[in-house]
């Protein structure tokens, strides 16, 4: 988001969707809320915004998308019957979907809340199963259909909620909420995106 934000742009736009994310996950009232960070949890923004809104902050640890989300629901699925992982760049991901997609676990083993671009922003699960995140390929248009594949070949019962936007390149800035950019650093001669 650089190219359309400047450093100190994308870097605030980050910090508000981190915290809209913690916002929507508190206010959806299913259970505790945990921020896992990466590399590390000593990041200021990230205790700030955890503490903000009552949530443990934990560090993912090493490993790709896939292990790292593993030992996460790895560990919820400890203490929980079901656990909700999310994104914290959908902004559209709000309090109202958090409880559909928890409320489906009780009739699957797995949610999604796919993205508009392949990817996922939610995924919920009953148990941890490593083989289903496993040396994926992660950021790009297959994603979904990938994991589709594998809990497919696994036999898993899943249920997807309506797909939304995640914001990873400048193009989708166009599906921020109204007024988001505002304040934001605007890099290069275009000024802020449309």
């Amino acid at each position: 988001l650089e190219p359309a934000l400047g450093a100190a742009g994308a870097t605030a736009l980050a910090e508000r969707m981190l915290r809209h994310a913690l916002v929507q996950a508190t206010a959806a009232g299913i259970g505790p809320v945990e921020l896992c960070a990466a590399p590390d949890a000593t990041h200021p923004a990230l205790r700030c915004a955890a503490a903000a809104c009552g949530a443990s902050l934990t560090e993912q640890g090493p490993g790709d998308l896939g292990l790292r989300m593993h030992r996460a629901f790895a560990r919820s699925l400890l203490c929980h019957d079901h656990a909700l992982l999310i994104g914290t760049d959908a902004p559209s991901l709000d309090a109202a979907m958090l409880r559909d997609a928890a409320n489906t676990l009780r009739h699957f083993d797995v949610v999604f809340v796919p993205t508009l671009d392949g990817g996922y922003a939610l995924v919920g699960l009953r148990r941890a199963d490593n083989r289903w995140f496993a040396d994926m390929t992660w950021s790009h248009a297959r994603v979904m259909a990938d994991t589709r594949e594998r809990l497919r070949a696994a036999g898993v019962r899943w249920a997807e909620l309506p797909p939304v936007a995640d914001i990873d390149e400048p193009p989708d800035l166009r599906h921020l909420p109204a007024r988001w950019l505002d304040g934001l650093v605007a890099g290069g001669p275009g000024g802020h995106p449309a």
